[in-house]
């Protein structure tokens, strides 16, 4: 069972926002970069450029992932954010030594290139809503990056080419590991907007929506391979 799956019996923020959202993750999911990803076909130098920025990403996700266990309004939602902060942390060095290793992106290449504007954009949203925002909008930034991967695996499991030059990354984010985990964080999420104000739900669905935006645009630029104009 994917994670949308589980919207007929979801809470109604999760089910609202991503009903709301529903044409963005059409977007992700058919765009040329997961297109070519589940087919086997998508460059190595797009693959690459994808990978450099996603590990850029992890280390400022894992940041506000940090803020919001210190945000939470219990022990369980600390104990729950500060592991995920911690994992964030763990997945960005096993990229170094596993992904990059296999992909030919030696450790001084990484710390060399900067972050891209979207990939800089994002990050700067996240930690910007971590610290400035109440924790249910902090949860509601965070949620898109969770929910739409776990939906984006499942999606190109159910499509991809196998064997495929990219079946690590596919299994990691279809396997049920990272989906329970997701499965939490939406139930987390529906639990601090259920006890917020009208007001406090209305800025959840935009930084929700707008992280939904930034998701489309991040794999959009690693299709581009965009970088800094000038």
């Amino acid at each position: 069972m994917t994670v949308a799956a589980t919207l007929d019996v979801a809470p109604s923020f999760s089910r609202e926002a991503w009903q709301r959202n529903l044409p963005v993750y059409d977007a992700i999911r058919t765009m040329p970069f997961n297109e070519a990803l589940a087919d086997g076909t998508l460059g190595v130098g797009r693959f690459r450029h994808y990978m450099v920025q996603d590990a850029h990403y992890l280390i400022a996700f894992g940041r506000a992932l940090a803020v919001a266990a210190a945000k939470a309004d219990d022990a369980d939602g600390l104990v729950q954010f500060a592991e995920a902060a911690k994992v964030a942390v763990i997945v960005e060095r096993s990229l170094h030594t596993d992904f990059f290793r296999s992909f030919g992106i030696a450790p001084a290449d990484f710390e060399a290139t900067e972050m891209s504007p979207v990939c800089h954009h994002y990050s700067s949203f996240l930690i910007a809503s971590a610290h400035a925002e109440p924790y249910p909008v902090v949860l509601a930034s965070l949620l898109p990056c969770f929910w739409i991967y776990a939906e984006i695996g499942r999606d190109i499991l159910g499509r991809a080419t196998r064997p495929n030059p990219y079946d690590a990354w596919i299994d990691t984010y279809a396997g049920e590991e990272f989906h329970e985990a997701v499965r939490a964080v939406i139930a987390s999420t529906d639990r601090a907007a259920d006890a917020s104000s009208p007001t406090v739900q209305a800025r959840m669905h935009r930084a929700y929506a707008h992280a939904c935006k930034l998701e489309w645009m991040f794999w959009d630029s690693a299709w581009r391979e965009a970088g800094w104009p000038v």
